[in-house]
């Protein structure tokens, strides 16, 4: 009796998996299409060209398809997210009042850094990590237009704040699920997280004192630095996008490609998309300014995530030049292309 061939499991490409959204790409295309109209309207916005009401619909068209998008990538339901973020985009636009607009630019800021951060994919290399944080930063750029498409009526320093908070929160609830809770940390994680934390609150709580108690020789020689960046070189970067934020996500990036727990210092990437979406807040900042603070702070952030990735493989490794190909060519923990359900 002849026997029947075993019946081989279905290799679905991974890119097809989009969560809510089936096997159809018609949904992700049409969230890239909202994307760049939203964009391009956003722009005629700032040039100025085209009507008034630009800048308010190209921000509920970010905001809504951002919104989407995240929910998609996380597991979510991108039509509930969407359609929630729809309107409340447009009772704050309808209503014209301050306090509703100001709410939707700081939860359109956030939602955009938090993006930037979930649309990253594992770096086995240090060039591979340089790119996803371009594309964590260029997601937060484009994020950057629709705050200031609320026209929102802020204090500039509390708007960041609120900002980064959010931000950083949402980061943290979503990486708990994909770096598989406090569990899935172990002891490298764990001490990464602990500096990245110290890092966080040293550099935050440093501003304000520096700002409220700080000793005038101190204040004027920062400023002093700062007002010869600007008028040298055209910004001064962040610098907590600069200590914090590009390295993390560079080197989490980098950790993500070998193992889970990189999801974790991924989360404070969040310190440089954050920033990067209320970067247009602050009317005392040209738009040229905030785009050469972003990219410097982008150039110095990833050489120290360079260094933070040497020597870990230094620590971690074996030492020499094919040691560290052959350890880069192993590096393929496997994860969902960058526009597929992570969940």
């Amino acid at each position: 009796m002849s026997r029947s061939a075993p019946r081989v499991p279905s290799r679905e490409p991974i890119e097809q998996r989009l969560g809510e959204f089936g096997t159809s790409r018609k949904p992700l295309l049409v969230l890239l299409a909202l994307m760049v109209a939203g964009t391009a309207a956003l722009v005629c916005a700032m040039v100025p060209v085209g009507p008034d009401w630009f800048g308010r619909v190209g921000s509920i068209i970010i905001a809504t398809s951002f919104s989407a998008a995240l929910a998609a990538r996380t597991g979510g339901r991108p039509f509930v997210f969407g359609l929630l973020a729809l309107g409340c985009g447009l009772t704050a636009v309808i209503s014209d009042q301050d306090l509703l607009l100001t709410g939707a630019a700081v939860l359109t800021s956030a939602i955009a850094a938090v993006l930037g951060v979930m649309l990253t994919v594992p770096a086995a290399g240090f060039f591979a990590s340089a790119r996803e944080c371009t594309v964590g930063l260029v997601v937060a750029g484009v994020g950057a237009l629709a705050t200031i498409g609320f026209e929102p009526v802020i204090e500039t320093v509390r708007f960041e704040y609120v900002g980064l908070g959010m931000a950083f929160l949402a980061a943290i609830v979503l990486v708990f699920r994909l770096g598989a809770g406090f569990h899935g940390l172990g002891r490298r994680g764990l001490i990464v997280v602990a500096i990245g934390g110290a890092v966080l609150a040293a550099t935050l709580l440093y501003a304000e004192l520096l700002r409220n108690y700080g000793s005038s020789g101190l204040v004027d020689q920062l400023l002093s630095w700062v007002t010869w960046s600007r008028e040298t070189l055209g910004a001064f970067p962040r610098p907590i996008e600069t200590v914090l934020g590009v390295p993390a996500l560079a080197y989490g990036c980098h950790m993500r490609a070998r193992r889970r727990q990189g999801w974790w210092v991924c989360a404070f990437g969040v310190a440089a998309t954050s920033p990067t979406a209320t970067a247009l807040a602050n009317p005392a900042v040209t738009v040229q300014e905030a785009v050469l603070s972003v990219v410097y702070g982008l150039v110095v952030g990833l050489m120290i995530g360079w260094i933070m990735i040497r020597l870990d493989l230094a620590l971690t490794g074996n030492r020499g030049r094919r040691s560290r190909v052959a350890e880069q060519a192993a590096a393929v923990r496997p994860e969902p292309s960058r526009f597929s359900a992570l969940l």
